[in-house]
């Protein structure tokens, strides 16, 4: 691959740039216990997983997606026993979601500051309004050439955003947590990915297919710098 002296670097955003998952992991723990008396929390966890599942096709990625499946669920796991109160607790857990104040990782304006030389991207799944009201929070938007929220992250995804904007894969990295989402697709296309995990991943992000591929994996964003200034 090319040694380029500027490159197009990408980043995601939810648990790349700014804390995500955590909050979905402690809403998990509050939803088991709305639905203790009717199923284990084990047994909650599968049948939620199953509804956001069977729910991606219909209302994609986010906090609403997130909060219709758990109401589906509830509904579901209870025979419809389940009352109005509780329903109402599960929308605030949804809300409180929507409604967190933005919490970047330690290291991201610096990172982004180091790597100002270079073309920056944004490329974000979720519900565009509510992804675009975090983007605008961050404090952020300024930093990027492009930001992308897309409905997925698959290969076809980037090919397209590529295409569109004119970039040669050998110029390209995406950077992220998820290498379902963020790594592996861009990889395939002949393009670079970083994988800098998270500390909590949602299950369908960390269901990945095996590979082979030799992906670089950072254990904090700050190392992204050296990384990047070593392949130019």
């Amino acid at each position: 691959m090319a040694t380029l002296a500027s490159m197009i670097v990408a980043f995601d955003a939810d648990d790349t740039l700014w804390h995500n998952e955590d909050q979905f992991a402690d809403t998990h723990r509050a939803f088991e216990a709305l639905l203790a008396p009717w199923a284990s929390a084990d047994a909650v966890d599968r049948r939620l997983f199953e509804t956001e599942m069977r729910n991606l096709s219909r209302y994609g990625y986010g906090a609403k997606s997130f909060m219709l499946s758990m109401t589906e669920t509830a509904i579901e796991i209870s025979d419809g026993e389940i009352t109005g109160d509780r329903i109402g607790r599960i929308l605030d857990l949804g809300r409180a979601i929507l409604d967190r104040p933005i919490e970047l990782l330690s290291d991201v304006p610096d990172v982004l500051d180091a790597l100002a030389h270079h073309t920056l991207m944004l490329i974000t799944k979720g519900d565009l309004h509510a992804q675009h009201a975090r983007i605008a929070e961050s404090g952020l938007a300024d930093r990027f050439w492009r930001i992308e929220v897309v409905a997925d992250k698959n290969r076809a995804t980037y090919a397209n955003l590529l295409e569109r904007h004119g970039i040669a894969t050998d110029e390209f990295v995406m950077v992220g947590n998820s290498m379902r989402s963020d790594v592996l697709p861009v990889i395939e296309l002949g393009a670079r990915g970083v994988h800098v995990p998270y500390h909590v991943t949602w299950a369908h992000e960390a269901d990945h297919a095996d590979h082979d591929h030799d992906v670089p994996r950072l254990e904090r964003l700050g190392d992204l710098p050296d990384l990047i200034a070593e392949w130019t």
